[in-house]
């Protein structure tokens, strides 16, 4: 099994074909911007995130609770438009997916941990649609990385092969549960060390 060919790749998005989402530099960002106290901002989100990565919860309900608890100077637009901002593409990154799924031989997902709301954003803002098969987002899957649950729905969504499946994350403890199911793993650092590993794999034409 361990010389066979790649079947499937999952790729992150936040990290890998973009910047993080709503992480907590992007988070420091909105506080500064919009006057929040950090602490206060930081143990309210906290306490909801997961019920809006999983799906549980939407938008609206998150920033009820972690931001518009209170009356504010600034609209939900403002903030939800910010929040927007902070996703920034990287070109070189998703120009190494088209060639990927240009060449044909392997089967290309997202795994992520993203709420819907960001995760359709970010979607359309980075140009994927056309690129993959299925976008497997905590949101639909109503589980988060790194609980080992989340690689198994997704393998059996794909009917992928672990030994035959290559994921690909900026966070090593993303990546261990893959393992542990004898998934390939990188850990994404830059798109030149991907590239090689990929031209490795022969996934690449």
């Amino acid at each position: 099994m361990a010389d066979a060919a790649v079947r499937h790749v999952f790729f992150d998005i936040g990290g890998v074909l973009g910047s993080n989402g709503w992480d907590h530099l992007e988070r420091a960002r909105a506080a500064e911007r919009f006057d929040l106290d950090p602490v206060e901002f930081q143990r309210r989100h906290d306490q909801v995130v997961g019920a809006w990565e999983e799906g549980r919860i939407d938008l609206s309900e998150y920033l009820g609770h972690a931001v518009f608890y209170r009356p504010r100077s600034f609209s939900r637009r403002e903030f939800v438009e910010f929040m927007q901002q902070q996703s920034v593409a990287n070109p070189d990154a998703i120009a190494l997916v088209q060639r990927l799924h240009d060449a044909g031989r392997c089967i290309l997902f997202t795994l992520n941990n993203e709420s819907a709301e960001l995760n359709r954003y970010r979607l359309e803002q980075f140009g994927l649609r056309h690129l993959f098969v299925g976008f497997l987002s905590s949101c639909y899957l109503g589980i988060r990385k790194p609980d080992p649950l989340i690689y198994a729905r997704a393998l059996s969504i794909a009917q992928a092969d672990p030994h035959r499946t290559l994921m690909i994350d900026d966070r090593d403890g993303n990546l261990e549960p893959a393992a542990a199911r004898g998934v390939r793993v990188h850990h994404f650092t830059s798109v030149p060390g991907l590239q090689a590993a990929l031209s490795e794999l022969r996934l690449l034409a």
